[in-house]
């Protein structure tokens, strides 16, 4: 995994977005799991977590930050653990204002198909719109259009899925369905 480490190391020294971010040490841009069949792909880094506190879907006080709690009920559907899960976000460093999103997942791109080659997912799972618009190499109009459906991506399957954050009302309820098919999915990978 020494081509990650240089991956966050070009992350660290990039300065492309640097008026529409705050730097913080990326010394780790991709949290690995126990293994790489699932990689989660964020929005980018949140505020309060694993920014500040290095610690993936926790606060700084080490609490499991509300989109980690519901994330884990949908995981908790596929038998798996958040916390053992590859993890790793569309933009690398924190947009001072979410208008910057789209142009720094775009100008990130990059850096995040690069792990994707490293890591090598059976699945990749996009929690919400921007992760699953940098990685899907279509346009299109509603996010809900493509939101549960598995797409074929430079070998890749691709899922998105609404953002587990409580203030979407799609969190979990949306989500379910959506994983109770990932469960059925999963089952083929052992046969």
């Amino acid at each position: 995994m020494n081509d990650l480490k240089e991956i966050d190391k070009e992350i660290n020294d990039c300065h492309i977005c640097e008026d529409l971010v705050e730097k913080f040490p990326n010394s780790n841009t991709v949290y690995l799991g126990k293994d790489n069949d699932i990689v989660l792909i964020g929005e980018a880094p949140a505020n309060n977590g694993w920014r500040k506190s290095k610690m993936l879907w926790k606060d700084v006080n080490g609490k499991v930050l509300p989109s980690g709690v519901i994330l884990q009920k949908l995981f908790d559907i596929i038998e798996k653990d958040i916390f053992e899960t590859t993890f790793l976000e569309s933009v690398k460093c924190y947009p001072k204002e979410r208008k910057n999103l789209k142009e720094c997942s775009n100008n990130c791109k990059k850096y995040m198909i690069r792990q994707l080659k490293i890591l090598n997912p059976k699945l990749i799972i996009a929690l919400g719109e921007f992760p699953t618009r940098n990685i899907l190499n279509f346009k299109f109009n509603k996010f809900s259009d493509v939101v549960g459906n598995i797409y074929e991506i430079d070998g890749y399957k691709v899922l998105p899925i609404y953002h587990p954050s409580p203030i979407s009302p799609k969190s979990y309820k949306g989500n379910e369905p959506i994983f109770v098919k990932v469960k059925e999915l999963i089952k083929t990978w052992s046969n």
